[in-house]
């Protein structure tokens, strides 16, 4: 297992700087890491490694959505209102609705499966966005207006929701049934997230002021909160539905509510962790892309992803609709709330898993949108944000009065 940590950290390193150097996402050079080291590949990674892959994603997960929570003020989501609620659904059901409209056409396969096709796709992925949104924060690109704030709170509901339909789909395709307490899973699951999560930040907000200690120790103590919340979503999943990565959000924004400086000291500590976590998750993912797969799809299956993305920018461009932003940024929130990668290689097998015949196609499909989405999302907001975005810090000095 240290061998095979080691090559992922220093192949990620590797390929992320080699990647970086020509001006290309250092993440799509980790997941080339992850694909040549991964079982389909040259299959050096340790089993040992590849059974708690998805552990160690999820770890990744939430030091930056912990992050993300430390990073957000709770006024500018106030701010955004609306259109922040609306990008939670509407973009996924639009981008589920495409594949339904299509699939059938372009790869021949039920009305069912498509929809289960289209909810393994239709999921954003806060891995890719959360970082790059953070970094605008940092930056002050798009901070008058709360978008990178918006962009984050819609990922992280996003997922929740897609996930849902998932779970229903995938049930009718095993011969249950769907009910309404299906759907209804959806806004419990999402507010008693939001309620646990901002009830363990005001807590621990307080032990952290009351009990001097290291800001190392709260990181700890932060993570292990983390932990025992996505394991509480596990245990009681079909008696109280509620995110834990939503909560893990919800409980860093909480605590930069209550104690501005605290969060501020904690979320650079994060930061540092996501160097390492961020190789962890992309060459991880990478090592799950079976590249077989993806080369049997076909021009097919890439038609279809790139219309998909189509129906979902519609979708982000309606819930914009009545709101301050401009043009620019409008486009800049459909080109940014595209990227797929963690959800995808989590439940993308799933299907092939449960026997399903439109296993194979659905994975295809999966895999593909990651190594499509993933790079070229990260690519695009790269090259488009200082075109497209106000920087708050260079306005601000514009409209200074001369002295």
């Amino acid at each position: 297992m240290l061998i095979s940590l080691a090559l992922i950290f220093l192949s990620g390193l590797l390929f992320g700087s080699i990647f970086n150097y020509f001006r290309l996402p250092s993440l799509l050079g980790m997941l080339i890491a992850g694909i040549i080291l991964g079982p389909h590949a040259l299959n050096l990674l340790d089993s040992s490694i590849l059974s708690i892959s998805s552990d160690l994603r999820q770890l990744a997960l939430i030091i930056i959505l912990t992050r993300a929570g430390l990073a957000l003020d709770i006024v500018d989501l106030q701010k955004v209102g609306r259109p922040a609620i609306l990008m939670c659904f509407i973009p996924a059901c639009f981008e589920i609705a495409g594949m339904v409209l299509i699939a059938p056409m372009l790869l021949d396969i039920s009305v069912l499966d498509a929809a289960i096709m289209g909810a393994v796709v239709a999921a954003v992925s806060p891995a890719v966005i959360v970082p790059k949104m953070l970094f605008l924060m940092e930056r002050d690109y798009g901070t008058n207006k709360s978008i990178p704030q918006l962009l984050i709170a819609g990922a992280s509901v996003d997922d929740v929701f897609v996930i849902v339909l998932f779970t229903a789909f995938t049930g009718l395709a095993t011969g249950s049934s769907i009910s309404a307490s299906n759907f209804l899973q959806i806004p419990v699951s999402i507010i008693f997230g939001l309620i646990i999560g901002i009830l363990f930040g005001m807590v621990l907000t307080t032990f952290f002021v009351k009990v001097k200690m290291r800001d190392s120790a709260k990181v700890i103590i932060l993570l292990s909160i983390s932990f025992f919340l996505i394991a509480g979503e596990h245990a009681l999943k079909g008696i109280l539905p509620f995110s834990g990565l939503l909560a893990i959000m919800a409980m860093g924004t909480a605590i930069k509510k209550k104690h501005k400086l605290v969060a501020t000291r904690l979320s650079a500590k994060f930061g540092k962790l996501w160097v390492a976590g961020e190789i962890l998750l992309f060459v991880l993912v990478g090592a799950t892309v079976d590249i077989h797969y993806a080369l049997e799809a076909g021009v097919s299956a890439i038609i279809l992803i790139c219309i998909v993305l189509a129906f979902r920018m519609i979708g982000v461009f309606l819930c914009l609709t009545k709101t301050n932003l401009n043009i620019k940024e409008r486009v800049f929130c459909m080109i940014s709330y595209c990227p797929k990668a963690t959800v995808q290689a989590a439940i993308g097998s799933l299907p092939l898993t449960m026997g399903l015949a439109s296993g194979p196609i659905v994975l295809t499909v999966a895999v593909l949108a990651i190594l499509i989405t993933a790079p070229l999302g990260t690519y695009a907001i790269d090259k488009t944000y200082k075109r497209l975005l106000h920087n708050a810090k260079t306005r601000n000095k514009d409209n200074e009065p001369n002295t």
